[in-house]
């Protein structure tokens, strides 16, 4: 494109070249759209605006504004020692008042400190008294407010002083870049430290106010070090520093509830990881226990707990409801439907972190298997029906398998797939099953390709399982969503289940019987059992209190999980 002539010298303002622009570009734009795109922005009221304050802001700095004089405030402190001596009359007893107004001397005393460019703090002098023959020090002041000094300190095992332990990221001693590990520590506030204690020098810390002056020996600094890739975490357990005797700093420690994602920004120690909770705009870390400290502490605490197996037993799903019996009918028949597990791998699975990264399903994907836990009456059932109901053609549910005969009025693969009991044990032999259980002689189960079935027709695909199967089913390929529905307290289930019914398994029909006060207590028994254990492993918990609002609570999470960004494990996002 040609040079443009705007017919104007090199002194002309920005707002008169503006104004001309317009004209100027004529020749050069052919589209009657874009003359009139042109003439509608350059003629806009709000750029003019601005163009005539930049032009105002640039003549302004070009004059090279300076203060008239640089110590306003001892100026009006003079001002008023000399008003006082004189006959007090109305104005200067309103003058007098105005200047000795708070607001008035801080603005002068900033007006000073401007007119001054007096920007740095005052630095107190070197001491007098470092020896010739002393290490090189550093003299280093901090001023410190409610917020921790974000360092550790520690005892050198082999020289014994006292050493820079650690820096926590983002913190006060971290942003001040004075500090480093490796640095000793000879002085805090002029106080010797090489004979005391750690927690000494750290109760001197907490009991010193404002800036603190620390005299240190440079250590040897490791230049090379890499920017460490992000890493985040999902707690899978609730921690309180405050609780934890083994933390070098509890100050510094970072409290977490399980299923908060944490950033993890250090990981130099091996024992103590510094990390943050995600999206948290504090810059400053704390310090964590390491995935390998806390499985190691964790699994030490294990023997005292009661490992024995239980049996936590299900109410039938009315889509499958000849696979379960209640315990009630377990004492005289046996479970339909119990599924196969070691509870040997379940005492060892010690839960600590699980590293995460940001999914969104994305165009054309298939969508999450969605995985209902929950207790014997809880309504499992109902909140599977009310989906499958709300929207039939987004929503499907497994066909299960049975070596049992075929009766008249059924249809293969549609109340079951009916296959011989020899191809059932094949099956199982070759791990096909989700869960498989065998009553009356005869095998049930829901096999891993009834799922996929379901997810290959563009379904949601509803599946619920008894929860010790969840880790089996948590692959990249199903990225499953597990919702756990709990019951309410048991004075709401006696008010809002006192007509309800709960489905046993008389026949492998099933019947229905009212419910009973004992299984009241066992559905929040069963409930807490299942929380304790594999709490980690739900991304939604639903009280199921009253169950159209369940029901729109479960309805809205599974929205959700279509259309946001939802943290999975990081083995799910490189398939």
């Amino acid at each position: 494109m040609p040079a443009l002539s705007t017919g104007t010298g090199p002194d002309t303002g920005l707002y008169e070249l503006l104004s001309v622009l317009p004209s100027q570009l004529q020749a050069h734009v052919e589209s009657a759209d874009d003359r009139s795109f042109l003439h509608t922005m350059f003629g806009e009221r709000s750029l003019h605006s601005l163009v005539k304050i930049h032009e105002k802001l640039q003549h302004y700095e070009e004059t090279c504004p300076a203060p008239v004089l640089d110590s306003a405030g001892a100026l009006a402190q003079g001002l008023s020692e000399e008003l006082q001596a004189k006959p007090l009359s109305a104005e200067v007893r309103e003058l007098l008042k105005l200047l000795s107004k708070p607001h008035v001397k801080s603005l002068l005393s900033v007006h000073d400190t401007v007119a001054q460019k007096s920007y740095e703090p005052e630095l107190p002098p070197l001491p007098d008294d470092i020896d010739d023959d002393e290490d090189s020090v550093k003299i280093i002041r901090l001023v410190k407010n409610k917020e921790p000094l974000g360092a550790t300190i520690k005892r050198d095992e082999r020289t014994g002083a006292i050493v820079i332990a650690r820096i926590m990221r983002g913190g006060a001693a971290d942003r001040s870049g004075l500090i480093h590990v490796g640095d000793e520590l000879k002085e805090v506030n002029g106080i010797p430290v090489g004979d005391k204690k750690p927690e000494d020098i750290i109760r001197i810390l907490a009991q010193s106010q404002g800036a603190i002056t620390f005299k240190v020996v440079p250590g040897i600094q490791d230049e090379g070090l890499a920017k460490e890739p992000k890493v985040y975490l999902r707690a899978l357990f609730d921690y309180n520093p405050e609780e934890d005797k083994a933390i070098p700093c509890r100050e510094a420690g970072l409290a977490f509830r399980r299923g908060d994602v944490l950033q993890v920004v250090c990981q130099d120690d091996a024992t103590w990881w510094q990390a943050k909770h995600e999206g948290d705009v504090n810059p400053r870390a704390g310090l964590i226990p390491s995935k390998h400290f806390q499985e190691r502490r964790l699994a030490l605490r294990r023997p005292m707990t009661n490992t024995q197996p239980q049996k936590i037993s299900r109410k039938p799903s009315g889509f499958r409801r000849s696979f379960r019996l209640s315990r009630r009918d377990k004492k005289t028949n046996k479970s339909m439907y119990e599924c196969k597990k070691s509870e040997q791998y379940d005492t060892a699975d010690v839960p600590t972190y699980e590293e995460v990264a940001p999914y969104r399903k994305g165009h054309g994907a298939k969508h999450r298997l969605v995985i209902l836990v929950g207790p014997t009456g809880v309504g499992l059932n109902e909140m599977k029906r009310k989906l499958l109901i709300s929207d039939p053609q987004h929503f499907g549910v497994t066909i299960p398998h049975t070596s049992r005969t075929k009766r008249s009025q059924e249809s293969d693969g549609v109340e079951y797939h009916f296959i011989s009991k020899h191809l059932f044990e094949t099956d199982i032999h070759n791990n096909k099953f989700i869960e498989h259980g065998e009553y009356k002689g005869n095998y049930y189960g829901t096999s891993v390709d009834s799922v996929r079935s379901v997810l290959a027709k563009n379904k949601v695909c509803l599946l619920d399982v008894q929860p010790h199967t969840l880790k089996h089913l948590r692959t990249a390929e199903f990225k499953p969503y597990v919702v756990f529905v709990k019951p309410p307290s048991i004075e709401r289930l006696r008010e809002t289940r006192k007509n309800a019914k709960i489905i046993s398994g008389k026949d492998d029909k099933g019947s229905s019987k009212p419910f009973m006060e004992e299984d009241f207590q066992e559905m929040i028994n069963a409930a807490q059992l299942m929380e304790n254990q594999y709490g980690h492993l739900f991304e939604k918990v639903i009280v199921n209190d009253d169950l159209a609002a369940a029901f729109s609570e479960l309805k809205l999470a599974l929205r959700k999980v279509e259309t946001e960004t939802h943290w999975v494990p990081i083995s799910w996002t490189h398939s």
